[in-house]
């Protein structure tokens, strides 16, 4: 399995249903994209304040490292896009691969 973990700071001035729509936009894309097989997110939970200013983050898991690969072109996968990344100031995106056990 593949997880696909990003995290987000919003542009200054996005609402609440403004994120909350990303959100459900993204969580949509299950059942929609092959090989996508689940979609976490939440706001920053912690008291450490090791988050540098970015306030939510996701959680993507894919069967194997070609649906990922599938899913970064996707049609449903860039409308999405188009939607989420003009609301975000900073996103970062880092991929790595679970031992199945």
């Amino acid at each position: 399995m593949v997880r696909h973990y990003g995290m987000f700071q919003f542009n200054e001035g996005v609402t609440d249903e403004q994120i909350d729509e990303c959100f459900r936009e993204m969580k949509a894309m299950v059942g929609q994209i092959p090989g996508l097989l689940d979609m976490e997110h939440g706001p920053y939970e912690s008291d450490e304040g090791l988050n540098e200013d970015f306030t939510h983050g996701f959680i993507m898991t894919f069967d194997t490292p070609e649906s990922r690969d599938r899913y970064l072109p996707h049609p449903v996968h860039e409308q999405v896009k188009d939607l989420v990344v003009p609301r975000l100031k900073r996103v970062v995106v880092f991929d790595f691969k679970t031992d199945p056990s």
